[in-house]
């Protein structure tokens, strides 16, 4: 993973700024003869864009999507298909407001990468945060809505389970009415709870974290690598590469700490299709490599930063001032962060699947190794 590149067989670049005219992605790798259009790309970016609610930065952005290179009207099956190679996206920017930031052009806001960018590169873009800007995440997910189209056979599913102190309850997590409320929620119950905390902290103007929980079924065994290219590892530094991601999760995650080696070991019975688990707290992964079980992965986001209650700061002279940011924001950014982690986990599972292919031919090895538990 370089700075602006993820993936190995499957290779993601994205490109673009917050206040640009523009922003996208070039995805490498992508096997062809796979249809492809941009009806399939658009419904995935819709679930991302802006201004969908009053809980969501009200910046309107209808965030369509234009081919323009990688695919190829085939005859044979009267169909555009993928053509092996470089599929380039393109995704508009139409309502930058970039007055919003002049009073911070020489300011770093608290909590913000400013500071970071200026001291590594000595110049920034300050409208809207430029690349550091969550705006960059709808270029991830156009390459994971072609990452998805390659996963045949693999449901991928994510939900917000946790918003400031209020956490949802594992046992009635039902990722299939997560498109019943606004909020991403499993679980109906919270969603008053969730709705009454977000109207106060957007009435203060503040801000609050949240927690993505995203699994992947479908996944056979024998994906992912031994040591350094361990399939959660990979998983980790994707969703890690999100912007206000603080802390990623794998099966039982950091819970797995206050269990006892009896409690955390997912016992194996054999089941009439081959080998079931009797539980899932390695998240579906040992060793680095896919057991077949559901691939579970968490996410923490931390509290948007921009806030309109003053903060203290610096500015690019070195003097200490009290800052207040302007603009259009999200009270938390969590709430849009689910088709993110769905896509970054699209495009780590799609590349698992082509490198396993490359170097096994994809079969599976080991007798009765269908997917259990």
């Amino acid at each position: 993973m370089s700075h602006n590149t993820f993936g190995h067989l499957f290779r993601v670049t994205t490109w673009g700024e917050s206040h640009g005219p523009a922003l996208g992605c070039v995805v490498d790798g992508c096997p062809p003869g796979i249809g492809l259009t941009e009806a399939d790309i658009q419904p995935w970016l819709d679930r991302r864009r802006p201004g969908q609610g009053k809980f969501v930065t009200q910046r309107q952005e209808p965030d369509a999507v234009r081919i323009l290179s990688g695919v190829f009207q085939d005859d044979r099956t009267d169909g555009q298909v993928t053509t092996g190679t470089p599929i380039s996206m393109i995704i508009d920017n139409l309502d930058q407001r970039s007055r919003d930031y002049s009073e911070i052009a020489t300011a770093f806001r608290p909590g913000h990468a400013d500071y970071a960018y200026f001291a590594k590169y000595g110049v920034r873009d300050y409208r809207g945060g430029g690349r550091q800007s969550a705006r960059e995440t709808a270029a991830r997910v156009a390459a994971g809505a072609i990452a998805r189209k390659i996963l045949a056979g693999v449901a991928i599913r994510g939900a917000v389970v946790q918003i400031g102190p209020y956490a949802v309850d594992p046992a009635k997590i039902d990722f299939s009415i997560t498109g019943d409320n606004p909020f991403w929620a499993p679980d109906p119950d919270i969603v008053p709870v969730w709705e009454a905390h977000l109207e106060q902290i957007r009435k203060a103007g503040s801000s609050t974290g949240a927690i993505v929980a995203v699994e992947a079924t479908g996944v056979p065994p024998g994906w992912g690598a031994p040591v350094y290219g361990k399939l959660d590892a990979e998983l980790a530094a994707a969703c890690m590469s999100i912007n206000a991601a603080k802390g990623v999760e794998i099966g039982a995650g950091f819970a797995a700490a206050a269990l006892t080696g009896e409690q955390n070991a997912d016992e194996m019975r054999m089941g009439n299709d081959g080998p079931m688990f009797l539980s899932n707290s390695a998240g579906g992964i040992l060793g680095g490599i896919s057991t077949g079980q559901a691939v579970r992965v968490r996410v923490a986001f931390k509290p948007t930063s921009s806030i309109l209650t003053p903060r203290l700061s610096l500015n690019e002279a070195g003097e200490e001032i009290e800052l207040r940011t302007k603009g259009r924001h999200d009270p938390c950014v969590g709430l849009r962060a689910v088709p993110v982690v769905e896509a970054m986990m699209a495009c780590v599972l799609a590349d698992a699947y082509l490198r396993h292919r490359g170097q096994t031919g994809g079969g599976a090895h080991a007798p009765n190794t269908a997917p259990g538990g």
